[in-house]
């Protein structure tokens, strides 16, 4: 029990961060992502690397491409099975069975997006014809040949990462073309996914690749970007000093009756309080040392820091 409820704590600790209007987000293995908003969106701006579930477990790596093949579980790779040189630019490659696992892919407050909110991206931008152009990065230090009609205003910055097939297994395509998938299943062999590629400035749907593939993810927040700018557009909560010994202040700015919950390594809440604007004093000073998660929240937003208690 212990050990799951600090699988959860490590989970709760993925959280959002704001600084100088820049938002990023933590997945589980502590891989940081710079965000973009498009439209009423927002955006990983790079293709998920993460090895595990949000729960804590494992997604297995398989280089085998027969096993890769039969897989009917979660999985990941890399391309060409080369970890060290692709990991970091293009991400890792997953199959549609990991996308749908419910111990959850993308880290809190972020999903995998459907079909219908790639829709709307692509409709955003100008529709099918023209959306990839808009998402895809610029000149040619990852894409080969034309890289035709790139202009990546939107900030997507969509990479050539490639795929791997569930048939042989053998990598195709990095380069020249990104995929991601979608959440959308389409029957009970395959699913729907979006593809761009060097020689066209489309983006395109597809519904009938088999849930064996492997494919890049882009994470999708959970928040509309309209509600996570208002919230960016106010000064962050700040929590001083931290770490802490006996008392910490928590700085509100201009926002009324905040709830306070405070967490601690075993996913046990050990505090709970209102805050009010401006600066509230909150004695720490019978917590055990250690990390704790702080959580705040209102009727239409949660944010969450980590507090060191010394």
């Amino acid at each position: 029990m212990i050990m799951k409820k600090t699988i959860l704590l490590f989970a709760v600790l993925t959280f959002l961060t704001f600084k100088n209007q820049a938002q990023t987000v933590t997945d589980y293995d502590g891989n940081v992502y710079d965000t973009v908003t498009i439209g009423a969106q927002m955006w990983m701006k790079e293709n998920l690397k993460v090895t595990h579930y949000r729960n804590g477990e494992t997604i297995p790596n398989f280089t085998d491409n027969t096993t890769w093949g039969d897989l009917l579980t979660g999985g990941r790779c890399y391309y060409n099975n080369d970890s060290a040189a692709n990991a970091s630019v293009y991400g890792a490659l997953y199959n549609w069975f990991t996308v749908n696992d419910s111990r959850n892919l993308c880290p809190i407050g972020w999903h995998v997006p459907t079909e219908a909110e790639w829709t709307t991206l692509s409709d955003y931008l100008g529709g099918d014809s023209v959306a990839g152009g808009k998402m895809k990065e610029i000149g040619a230090a990852h894409w080969t040949g034309v890289n035709y009609g790139a202009t990546n205003e939107s900030g997507f910055t969509a990479l050539p990462g490639g795929y791997r097939p569930h048939d042989d297994g053998i990598y195709e395509a990095i380069g020249e073309a990104g995929y991601w998938w979608s959440a959308t299943e389409y029957n009970a062999n395959s699913a729907w996914d979006r593809n761009v590629n060097t020689g066209s400035a489309a983006i395109y749907p597809y519904y009938n690749d088999g849930k064996g593939y492997g494919f890049s993810v882009r994470c999708l927040s959970n928040s509309p970007a309209n509600q996570i700018n208002e919230l960016n557009n106010i000064r962050d909560i700040q929590i001083y000093p931290n770490p802490a010994i006996d008392r910490v202040y928590i700085n509100c700015a201009e926002r009324q009756n905040v709830k306070m919950q405070v967490y601690n390594m075993i996913g046990e809440y050990v505090l709970q309080r209102e805050l009010n604007n401006g600066t509230n004093i909150v004695d720490i000073s019978s917590f055990p040392k250690g990390i704790y998660v702080v959580r705040f929240s209102k009727k239409n937003w949660t944010i969450q820091q980590k507090l060191i208690k010394e």
